[in-house]
């Protein structure tokens, strides 16, 4: 049985602490050392962090009200196939509720090329070889919440695949952000599941996982 670690405790749009990837514009809380015994093998531990948000989302073209986010439910997916350890990424602010004010939001932080705060303290990424990327595509790209997280910890010689979901855009841009920010890590396969379909992403999700060794 896998030993899933919750440190804190979504495709939306059609569409430092450390020293990782590019500076970052937010200061941010000092890193906290994960509080659990390791739950994946010493010479291959894994980190799945991920961004996600509940609340009206885009659907088929209208809007419908998620109680979980898509992208948590693929990252509760895959906590549940493989050995890792998780953190959830919440923004300091957190976004609104409202779809369309969200849409706002991520267009003005994208304009000012923004790093908005993480509500909860960075793990410590040194003891990890992995690290699964999670997160809705906005506007085609990474939010930037994200790129606040990948600033902020040192990916460096570490091995990351990004899982997306997403409304229209599949994957977008969201690999080319990752190769820019973190150019010293290894970028590997990514996963993106369409956001109305995340529920039944399982066999994708397992399919994904097998194809990157997890």
């Amino acid at each position: 049985m896998n030993r899933r670690l919750f440190l804190t405790g979504a495709a939306l749009l059609s569409v430092g602490s450390l020293t990782a990837c590019t500076s970052s514009e937010t200061a941010m809380p000092a890193p906290a050392e994960l509080s659990a015994t390791p739950s994946t093998t010493p010479d291959r531990r894994v980190l799945l962090a991920y961004f996600s948000r509940p609340g009206e989302n885009y659907s088929y073209g209208g809007r419908t009200t998620l109680d979980v986010g898509n992208t948590q439910i693929v990252a509760d997916m895959i906590a549940a196939a493989s050995t890792v350890d998780v953190y959830r990424i919440e923004a300091a602010d957190p976004y609104p509720d409202d779809y369309d004010a969200t849409v706002a939001r991520n267009v003005q932080e994208e304009n000012v090329n923004a790093r908005p705060a993480i509500a909860n303290p960075l793990p410590d990424v040194a003891g990890y070889d992995t690290v699964l990327l999670g997160c809705p595509v906005w506007n085609v790209q990474t939010p930037m919440i994200l790129r606040t997280f990948v600033d902020s910890v040192d990916l460096a010689g570490k091995r990351l695949h990004p899982f997306v979901t997403y409304a229209v855009s599949g994957i977008g841009r969201v690999e080319d952000d990752y190769a820019a920010l973190c150019p010293d890590a290894n970028l590997g396969e990514s996963l993106a599941v369409q956001g109305e379909k995340a529920a039944d992403a399982r066999a994708d999700v397992d399919a994904w996982l097998r194809r990157i060794g997890l």
